[in-house]
């Protein structure tokens, strides 16, 4: 969802919606702040919510959520309001779908996925409220035309590693040597925030027995 946030900002900058381009990517780039402070409160200090086993926004649920509405809004911009709506909705429906393709794949619980979605559906929308019926812009058909073949051509591109080099950083700001992994999170008692240190070398004992 990367390429297609920046194609985005491309399609508005070319149409000349400058300002528009840079509420886009202001917006992105706050709920994809939050999406990595979150991950690595938990990585670094296994700070979380472990009563709804929350460990930190889902990043592919935010960016689809915030991406599909904004995506499909722009490409009926000539269409009538009611399939202008259509397309925000089925863009909200596209990124739960990402949602779920996650708790299918156990990389994240229901409450990350969930608060992914409402996270990205909160950018997307907050855009679209901003950008207005009133805004128009030029969106030239070879441009969108190109910008979908490269997003057919995305997933197969070698992935960025962003996950490591969260670990890193947050390793790097804790000044621990080990993350915090789910497992070994859920066995701290409820008064964890109070004696993290104390149950830290049990927690780390787990991370050894069921790998990172």
């Amino acid at each position: 969802m990367g390429p297609a946030a920046l194609g985005i900002a491309i399609w508005l900058i070319v149409g000349r919606g400058w300002r528009m381009a840079l509420w886009w990517c202001l917006l992105f780039i706050a709920g994809m702040s939050l999406v990595a402070v979150s991950k690595i409160a938990f990585i670094g200090w296994g700070i979380g919510i472990r009563s709804i086993d929350f460990t930190g926004f889902s990043g592919h649920s935010m960016r689809a959520t915030a991406v599909f509405p904004v995506l499909f809004y722009l490409i009926l911009q000539k269409a009538p309001p009611v399939a202008r709506v259509s397309g925000v909705l089925l863009g909200i429906v596209f990124g739960v779908i990402i949602g779920i393709s996650r708790l299918v794949l156990h990389s994240h619980s229901v409450s990350e996925a969930a608060a992914g979605c409402v996270l990205g559906s909160m950018v997307s929308l907050s855009f679209i409220w901003i950008l207005g019926p009133s805004q128009k812009f030029v969106l030239y058909r070879s441009l969108i035309a190109l910008s979908l073949i490269t997003l057919l051509v995305a997933p197969y591109a070698e992935p960025a590693p962003t996950q490591r080099w969260l670990i890193d950083l947050s390793l790097y700001l804790s000044g621990h040597d080990r993350p915090f992994v789910r497992q070994g999170w859920k066995l701290a008692p409820s008064n964890w925030p109070l004696q993290r240190s104390v149950y830290r070398e049990r927690i780390l004992l787990q991370e050894q027995t069921t790998g990172l």
